[in-house]
This record gives structure tokens, C-alpha cells and sequence, in this order.
């Protein structure tokens, strides 16, 4: 089984940053790409962020794109997403997803396949 663990959530005030990991664990994993979502009550779950672990390549969605950077430590099986100048409407669960396969659409829930509990985030204005 293989699990990942977010972690870095909390309360931050408009403009504010905040730095959320998400370590992957358990047998033997070889992950090609993770990605981070976000659910906030009432809504559907957003993409965030997403990167390929063995090129790097990053995506971005536009509502985050120049706050947010992903990036990540393979040697440790741990993916970040830095946030600042974060914003009331960043408020939601993140949640965290990897996936092993070769080719997967990482801007949609679907292409993953293990996913993290989630860690809230609650930006006050």
C-alpha cells in the first residue's frame, strides 16, 4: 500500500505564505508524476499544480500560476507547494495525488492513483 502524507496547512492571513509537503511512503513506489488539488465545501475538487518527477516539467492552473510553485525531492519521495500572496479564495483542502503511470492527464483527478487525506488551508482576509 502506499501512502502519502500532507502536511504544512493552517491559517495565514491574506497575503500571507505558507509551504505544504506531501511525503509518499509504503512499498515500493516509483512515481512519475504528483500533483496537487484542492476541494473548498460545496465544490468540486480543483486542480492546483502538478509536476513530472523525472523531467521536472510543471503545470500550473491559472488561478495560481506566479503565487504557487511546486517542486520536489525525489530522493526523499516529497513534492512541495510554496504559496504566497495567498488569497481568501485559496481556502480549501489540498489534497495530494501520485500516480505510476508512463502517460496520465495530471490536470484531472483521474490521472492519479493514490491520493493523500488532505490538509486544510484557510486564508482569512
Amino acid at each position: 500500500q502506499v501512502q502519502l502524507v500532507e502536511s504544512g496547512g493552517g491559517l495565514v492571513q491574506a497575503g500571507g505564505s505558507l509551504r505544504l509537503s506531501c511525503a509518499a511512503s509504503g512499498r515500493t513506489f516509483s512515481s512519475s508524476a504528483m500533483g496537487w488539488f484542492r476541494q473548498a465545501p460545496g465544490k468540486e475538487r480543483e486542480f492546483v499544480a502538478a509536476i513530472w518527477l523525472g523531467g521536472g516539467s510543471t503545470y500550473y492552473a491559472d488561478s495560481v500560476k506566479g503565487r504557487f510553485t511546486i517542486s520536489r525531492d525525489n530522493a526523499k519521495k516529497t513534492v512541495y507547494l510554496q504559496m504566497n500572496s495567498l488569497k481568501p479564495e485559496d481556502t480549501a483542502n489540498y489534497y495530494c495525488a501520485a500516480t505510476s503511470r508512463a502517460y496520465t492527464s495530471v490536470a484531472v483527478p483521474r490521472g492519479y492513483d493514490y491520493w493523500g487525506q488532505g490538509t486544510q488551508v484557510t486564508v482569512s482576509s
